[in-house]
């Protein structure tokens, strides 16, 4: 009942913000944010999932709770409906990709660093869209971009041992979380690519069906039958990865990848958070002092670049 009541919402938002043309309109970036949080949420339950549970069964299992949507009649007609299939193959693919790695990072690192490493995709989706849609950067974006940037350094190395470099810690793992922001940032920019022609739906539909075809192998080689508390956090990372993913795609339409990628530094302060208050990740003023300067860029940025920009 509870999907059914959101489905219908988030079809009525596309409707109405499809006719939202005005240039003061903050929403898309307002979307943008929210759908951080999501994400950052959807971290920490993958975290409490994978205690027990491979990063790569976690990850199929999302992708599986994200075939719900699917089942809907008017939901699964829209998502047939597809014009470049190219563009949704790259992006199912890559993203599919990206997740799998991300997800292996949190299962063996703190799932504040698994985030942060996943979410430097947006100095890579910049470069990818100057590279592939002729994008141009905003320079006074910049600021607030490595702002956000140099806040979540700080938390993480508030995190690290008394004496320990910056990169303290860096091993396998870390380089997996690593390549897993350099495919996503590939998967971002075939996303808005194709977000020119497809709808969100149909490209919601191509990353969780490849998805679901990556991960599934790996998940088959390592399954073990999840614990009721186990089963409680996989539902989690389903129903919010289900929000961020639909969200994330819809803002896509008129925010440029550097917005949005200033606006997604927000997961990175919501998974740390969570990790902090309930996994006992350590805390300091360094970290403290992170946080603020993460979110007081993306504060920024809903300042500077208030007016979304139409993808014709």
């Amino acid at each position: 009942m509870a999907l059914r009541v959101y489905l219908e919402a988030h079809t009525q938002l596309v409707a109405k913000s499809a006719s939202v043309t005005s240039p003061s309109s903050r929403r898309p970036l307002l979307l943008a944010a929210l759908s951080a949080v999501a994400f950052g949420a959807m971290a920490f339950a993958a975290k409490l999932a994978s205690n027990g549970l491979s990063g790569a069964q976690v990850a199929c299992l999302r992708f599986a709770f994200m075939l719900a949507p699917l089942a809907w009649p008017t939901v699964f007609r829209q998502a047939i409906v597809v014009q470049r299939i190219d563009l949704l193959l790259y992006r199912g693919f890559f993203g599919g990709v990206a997740v799998l790695f991300y997800f292996l990072a949190i299962a063996h690192t703190s799932v504040g660093l698994a985030t942060l490493l996943n979410y430097s995709a947006p100095i890579w989706s910049v470069l990818f869209a100057s590279r592939f849609l002729g994008e141009r950067v905003d320079r006074r974006l910049l600021v607030p971009l490595f702002a956000a940037a140099a806040g979540v350094l700080l938390v993480v190395r508030g995190q690290s041992p008394a004496g320990a470099t910056l990169f303290h810690g860096f091993d396998l793992w870390t380089g997996i979380g690593l390549f897993s922001a350099i495919l996503s940032g590939a998967a971002v920019t075939s996303l808005r690519a194709a977000r020119r022609t497809e709808s969100s739906w149909s490209i919601y539909s191509s990353f969780t069906l490849f998805g679901l075809l990556v991960t599934s192998p790996f998940a088959i080689a390592t399954w073990r039958t999840p614990s009721g508390e186990q089963w409680l956090a996989l539902v989690a990372v389903g129903l919010f990865s289900i929000v961020a993913q639909l969200l994330m795609t819809h803002v896509y339409r008129w925010l440029t990848n550097l917005q949005v990628g200033i606006c997604s530094q927000l997961a990175i302060v919501v998974a740390m958070g969570l990790g902090i208050t309930f996994l006992d990740e350590p805390a300091n003023r360094l970290s403290l002092v992170g946080s603020a300067l993460a979110i007081g860029a993306i504060v920024a940025v809903v300042a500077v670049q208030a007016t979304p920009r139409a993808i014709e």
